[in-house]
């Protein structure tokens, strides 16, 4: 079983629409894919409705919720969702106009450093969907202020960049919370990079986390076993993703290149509801 559980769509800030990903997917030879778009799951009916050509692959709806903590930001990613649930729309639908503030504030503060990034552009850019920092760092590119879009981040809208402006605040646990919510299940997304991973991890568990993102784009051996050792002693079960957003970097690693492994997979279909089941198309 190939499974590729972290990949986004034009939903938010992938480069390809939903069932592009999913015509992607079955030529990587994928059995599994789970869209993940951040605070969105507009991609999700479109992919499943593509997938419904291609009896060989599986669907999961997810979604990837970003939280912030002091020293930067957390996200969690949710498993087989009920993505109809209204308290969950709600709950997505304000961190979305918070992105859309947080832009308009960006846009700003790059105007007062003689940066002109028009907002009508990004909203272009994000083509309907949930408006990201990559879609500023386009806007950013197409106006050759910078050479690259992680140049954007790197000497503007990064954190610590003299246009970075903070969301307004999720914690982590409140995003695990809203997953369980919608019959979901939570799993920690790229969190090598997280301080106090130890302190957080726990916190976490209690609240209803199920997983930890283990083999994760280009994680390193060492990375991934240090991983593998919080997942075991916390219970979690070990996924893994490409992150893939189509952006189209040299070293941008492409849909299928890592994987949750097979085990971990079954583990979290064992791990859901009868009902959330219903939500997906399995063969």
């Amino acid at each position: 079983m190939k499974a590729d559980l972290h990949l986004h769509t034009t939903a938010s800030d992938g480069r390809l629409k939903p069932e592009e990903i999913v015509h992607l997917a079955v030529e990587a030879g994928l059995d599994v894919i789970a869209i993940t778009d951040h605070d969105t799951v507009d991609g999700i009916a479109p992919a499943l409705a593509a997938a419904e050509a291609f009896p060989s692959l599986t669907v999961i709806p997810g979604v990837e919720v970003n939280t912030d903590v002091p020293d930067g930001e957390v996200h969690v990613l949710g498993y087989f969702i009920d993505y109809t649930e209204q308290k969950l729309a709600a709950g997505l639908q304000r961190l979305r106009d918070s992105r859309q503030r947080r832009a308009q504030k960006m846009i700003a503060k790059l105007s007062s450093l003689g940066l002109d990034i028009q907002w009508q552009r990004v909203q272009e850019l994000a083509q309907g969907g949930s408006i990201c920092r990559p879609h500023i760092a386009q806007a950013l590119l197409e106006k050759g202020y910078v050479s690259t879009e992680r140049e954007a981040f790197d000497r503007y809208i990064g954190h610590g960049g003299p246009a970075h402006v903070e969301r307004e605040k999720l914690l982590p646990v409140e995003a695990v919370k809203l997953i369980v919510d919608a019959r979901g299940l939570p799993v920690l997304a790229h969190p090598a990079d997280i301080n106090d991973l130890d302190e957080l991890v726990p916190k976490l568990k209690a609240a209803g986390l199920v997983g930890i993102e283990v083999y994760y784009c280009d994680y390193a051996p060492d990375v991934i076993d240090r991983l593998l050792k919080i997942a075991g002693q916390y219970g979690l079960v070990p996924t893994g993703g490409t992150d893939y957003h189509a952006f189209g970097y040299s070293s941008e690693i492409m849909i299928g290149e890592a994987l949750a492994p097979q085990q971990s997979v079954e583990q979290l279909f064992a791990l859901v509801d009868k009902r959330s089941l219903e939500l997906i198309k399995r063969h």
